[in-house]
């Protein structure tokens, strides 16, 4: 995995967050390749939590660094990846599918961009 890798079927955070077409959310690869390897993530929301943009629901911890997460966009958590309490390892073998964290119904808000923009943040930023 490429840490400039960058998803088709995604919209993007600045902060290096990911949104599917299916309100799934997660980090990016450059957000794996910087936080390392990942020992735990604590998600605090649970299905029927309402959020917003910008709301914490969890916090990541790797052997770096301890990072809250944030929704990319408001709306129902209507899942939670349960297998990132044991395995949180999945985000670092696969950020892209199985290392999803929330899913949300209704999403709506957040500063999102096209995976052409977030291309070019990754290309042209400090990150």
């Amino acid at each position: 995995m490429s840490a400039t890798e960058v998803k088709d079927d995604r919209k993007y955070t600045k902060d290096h967050e990911w949104l599917s077409d299916d309100g799934k959310v997660g980090i990016t690869a450059f957000a794996v390749d910087q936080l390392g390897d990942i020992t735990l993530v604590d998600i605090t929301v649970k299905p029927g939590d309402v959020i917003e943009p910008g709301a914490a629901f969890g916090t990541i911890e790797s052997v770096k660094t301890l990072s809250d997460l944030f929704a990319p966009v408001g709306g129902k958590v209507v899942a939670v990846n349960g297998e990132l309490e044991d395995k949180p390892e999945l985000i670092n073998d696969d950020c892209w599918s199985a290392g999803w964290m929330i899913q949300l119904e209704g999403a709506e808000g957040g500063d999102l961009m096209d995976p052409a923009t977030y291309g070019k943040h990754l290309e042209e930023s400090d990150h």
